[in-house]
């Protein structure tokens, strides 16, 4: 067994999905950050999870010939990016190769990937910097980012994947801080005013927004700080103050005030324009969002005449792109605050075929009468749920867009998916270089009727197997009252049982040359209802 602070020898054989060193060592796994394929390396062991093993770098023996000097000289020590020293073209032969062995390793699906789309300057592309404040061990303020796995911040002069306008904003107001002598929030002794700043910078427009996250509303000297900091950066439009008092990591607190300026940004995805408040969701790679979005709205082939829904619809940013194509667009967003910026967004587009419903999509599509042609879908890290992935196969929508910031769980919902749909095409595209994370867009196509097969089995020839243990009659009966309000008796369960396969024990009142029963047949209008919930239980 290992121990902390033991130094090791070892090679790495492989990368983590998150990026890191995968080393073997007697039988133990360690996971390295900063360690690429090949490399030989002394290793000090920090800590242990789960049986599983980190170690940092104590000494590089072995070095790959795609290692590259970073830019950022601290990139070793903050928690921000794991690739600055990897060569760009083996950052995305990573991410490539992280997307498919998902697929295949967790999914059981072993499709043929589209290359991944990387950028021409894969530097300061983030729209979005949130950067902590605090004393230093002298009590000088210092801002930067969090060392991985802890709250001890490490400075920064510039970070090289964020928006090059967030540098002198965040400078001055460090030095503004120092002359109105306002203090950095102290988590331990819950004393000080400014725990972080965000900065969102517009791609099209000559817009910036300055978040500053506060513990108090209305410090002292917030008036002559706010118009020191305007005249040394006028490339500032609007400053918010967001309030946090709550004892808590989540960076923003629930109330704000607008300070300067309207409050928001603007900015514009293929054509599309859009309001961006503190607190809004947007992609935070402009330049990759567009070819992400076309990848997801152009593979659906809209013709104008289909009804779209957006799922996870967020702010309604692929729903009004795609409005632009599609007779309607339905977006169903469960958070209220990103639904009311959808129906904003839309009407400051001057678009009147997109429809806002607040609520959960899985609940709204199962009880809606709409018949939806395509669905567009974006969901978060966590993936989708199976209760709308099954709304999708009941209601056979034609066409899926499926977009994924996680390929673990994009495969575990591609998996499930697979038996009724056909997959069609994936791309990955790198939206966070010098990272580990990818996004993934992948389009399927539903499988048709006419692509089963029935055949007529004599079910006299199988003894009894799982399958028919899946699910009760009672479940099935439950499953068609419950969405259709349709009474199922269970002699109309057992018919279609034998019809389609499905073993049944030979007591249901049959005539002796066992041809027919002497109940009268299940109408087809239930055999459908009594099919799906089949479906439903994964018993066909």
């Amino acid at each position: 067994m290992l121990k902390v602070g033991q130094i090791i020898n070892g090679t790495c054989l492989d990368l983590s999905s998150e990026g890191k060193g995968v080393i073997k060592y007697q039988g133990d796994v360690i996971f390295c950050d900063g360690l690429f394929i090949d490399e030989n390396a002394d290793v000090e062991i920090i800590y242990s999870r789960a049986k599983v093993y980190y170690g940092k770098i104590k000494k590089l023996n072995v070095i790959s010939k795609y290692r590259i000097q970073p830019k950022c000289p601290v990139c070793t020590s903050c928690g921000g990016c794991q690739f600055q020293q990897l060569d760009y073209s083996k950052q995305l032969e990573f991410k490539q190769k992280r997307v498919q062995e998902a697929l295949k390793r967790i999914g059981g699906i072993n499709v043929k990937l589209e290359p991944i789309v990387g950028m021409e300057n894969p530097y300061f592309y983030r729209n979005k910097a949130q950067i902590p404040y605090d004393f230093d061990k002298k009590h000088k303020i210092v801002y930067g980012m969090f060392k991985q796995n802890s709250h001890d911040i490490v400075p920064i002069k510039q970070c090289y994947i964020e928006d090059i306008r967030s540098t002198k904003i965040l400078s001055s107001i460090k030095d503004l801080m120092i002359k109105h002598k306002i203090e950095p929030y102290d988590e331990d002794k819950r004393s000080g005013i400014i725990r972080h700043i965000l900065i969102r910078t517009s791609y099209h427009y000559p817009q910036v927004m300055v978040v500053i996250v506060s513990s108090k509303l209305n410090f002292p000297g917030q008036n002559n700080f706010i118009k020191d900091l305007i005249k040394q950066c006028p490339e500032i439009t609007t400053i918010v103050e967001n309030i946090n008092e709550r004892k808590t990591n989540v960076i923003l607190g629930n109330k704000e005030k607008v300070l300067y300026g309207k409050g928001y940004i603007n900015d514009d995805i293929l054509g599309v324009k859009f309001n961006i408040s503190a607190s809004s969701f947007f992609q935070v790679n402009p330049i990759q969002t567009e070819k992400l979005y076309s990848f997801a709205i152009d593979g659906l082939n809209l013709k104008g005449d289909e009804v779209v829904l957006d799922a996870y619809a967020g702010v309604g940013t692929l729903g009004l792109i795609a409005s632009k194509k599609a007779k309607e667009v339905i977006s169903v967003e469960i958070v209220k605050s990103a639904h009311i910026d959808g129906i904003k967004n839309a009407k400051n587009n001057n678009i009147n075929n997109v429809t806002f419903v607040l609520g959960d999509a899985g609940e709204y599509i199962a009880k809606s009468d709409v018949s939806f042609d395509a669905v567009i879908m974006d969901p978060p890290r966590k993936g989708s749920d199976e209760r709308f992935l099954q709304t999708l196969i009941n209601n056979k929508v034609k066409k899926i867009s499926y977009v994924s910031c996680n390929p673990e769980t994009l495969a575990r919902d591609l998996k499930y998916l697979s038996p009724y749909y056909d997959i069609v095409k994936i791309t990955p595209v790198d939206m966070f270089p010098m990272t580990s994370h990818v996004e993934t867009v992948v389009l399927l196509s539903h499988r048709k009727a006419d692509d089963y097969v029935e055949v007529e089995i004599d079910t006299d020839d199988f003894p009894i197997t799982s399958v028919e243990l899946k699910a009760t009659y009672t479940d099935i009966q439950d499953y068609v009252m419950n969405k259709y309000g349709i009474k199922i008796t269970s002699l109309e369960v057992a018919q279609m049982k034998q019809k389609y396969g499905i073993i049944e024990r030979d007591n249901y009142n049959k005539k002796k040359d066992n041809s027919k029963y002497l109940q009268p047949k299940c109408s087809k209008e239930k055999e459908e209802y009594i099919l799906e919930a089949f479906r439903y239980c994964k018993m066909i």
